[in-house]
């Protein structure tokens, strides 16, 4: 049996390309996971779990490709605006269980597009924004929130497409209306409770305090002003009746007696 011959240069070259593409890859992989998350396969797609990493912000090199992004258990308090701009495929946000105080109007901005969930249970959200998440077309978590519950909230609530296995337990830590306090927001909300007509009747009654002022006023001033004319008028009459009679005018034909 004769040897085999050197292989043929051709293959050479198709074995080297290959294998270099095969470590380009790996090196993008590597580099592409923001450090110390973990970017496992999610179902041929990029996901990010930078969950239970002690993260106080969330990560600038998370790979413009992300879909599934995690970083719940955390203790992120702040998100800066724009955070999010660059994943323009991200389908899932978990920020659960984080110390998020505050959300801005354009802190999800770039997200409208494809978003499907975005989980904020579980943080220290007090009041959300009308703007903030109402482009949005993914589900929202807001559960285990103190929120205070006022006529904006309502308003916000109104354009949010929330979590149907959560929307039970958005309660109100704090209300414009103390019958709220501890309850389900949204069925009370359904129930035909109203937390907008609280303010409106505190204004109709300042508006009325403020017209009886201003009415008091007038009529004060007014009478004020009658007074003070009849006093006026006394003191002339008293003054009229103090002054001499005037002496007779004599008679310059003399045809007196």
């Amino acid at each position: 049996m004769g040897s085999m011959g050197p292989p043929h240069p051709s293959l050479l070259l198709v074995f080297a390309r290959a294998s270099c593409l095969f470590l380009l890859f790996c090196l993008r992989l590597g580099d592409s996971c923001p450090q110390p998350c973990q970017c496992p396969d999610h179902v041929g797609s990029v996901a990010v779990d930078c969950s239970f990493r002690g993260l106080q912000e969330v990560p600038q090199d998370i790979p413009p490709d992300t879909v599934l992004l995690k970083l719940h258990a955390n203790q992120i308090s702040h998100l800066p605006d724009g955070a999010f701009q660059h994943l323009h495929r991200l389908r899932e946000l978990d920020l659960s269980r984080n110390a998020i105080e505050a959300i801005g109007p354009s802190t999800f901005t770039g997200l409208a597009g494809g978003l499907r969930l975005l989980d904020l249970s579980y943080n220290r959200i007090q009041r959300i924004p009308k703007d903030a998440l109402g482009k949005l077309g993914a589900k929202i978590r807001l559960s285990h929130n103190p929120l205070h519950c006022e006529c904006a909230l309502q308003e916000a609530l109104w354009e949010l497409k929330l979590d149907p296995g959560s929307v039970d337990e958005i309660t109100c830590h704090t209300s414009v209306q103390e019958e709220f306090v501890g309850k389900p927001l949204v069925q009370a909300l359904d129930a035909g409770a109203s937390l907008c007509s609280v303010p409106h009747r505190t204004t109709d009654v300042a508006m009325l305090v403020t017209m009886f002022g201003w009415f008091a006023m007038v009529i004060t001033y007014v009478v004020y002003y009658v007074r003070h004319n009849q006093e006026d008028a006394r003191r002339h009459l008293e003054y009229l009746k103090s002054l001499p009679s005037a002496p007779a005018a004599k008679d310059p034909l003399g045809l007196g007696p």
